[in-house]
């Protein structure tokens, strides 16, 4: 069974900058994607990136674009996404998200597997 483990979250200011990181373990190998996805309070989960598993092709909701950038170090089967001039609407819980499909894009019900989640705020 694939285990999502996401770490990095905290409390940062505005304008700063902080990476969260996805570490999969179990059963990688069925895996092609991996993704962020995030919630605040009071709203629906929201896409944020996506990459393949080979790291060669990324794609990002609007929210992130410019500013955002998710990575992927092979050898330790883990997904970065880099956060830069965060802003307070920048805060939710950010979920780490795997899919069997080669591009599963920002629909939710195209990932399998899901992380527990990891905070991030931005105070102003």
């Amino acid at each position: 069974q694939v285990q999502l483990v996401e770490s990095g979250g905290g409390l940062v200011q505005a304008g700063g900058s902080l990476r969260v990181s996805c570490a999969a373990s179990g059963g990688t190998s069925r895996l092609n994607a991996m993704g962020w996805f995030r919630q605040a309070p009071g709203k629906e989960r929201e896409f944020v990136a996506v990459i393949n598993w080979s790291g060669n092709s990324k794609y990002y909701g609007g929210s992130a674009a410019g500013r955002f950038t998710i990575s992927k170090e092979d050898a330790k089967n883990t997904v970065h996404l880099q956060m830069n001039n965060l802003n307070p609407e920048d805060t939710a819980v950010y979920y780490c998200a795997a899919s069997q499909l080669m591009h599963p894009g920002r629909l939710q019900s195209n990932y399998d597997y899901w992380g527990q989640g990891a905070q991030v705020t931005v105070s102003s």
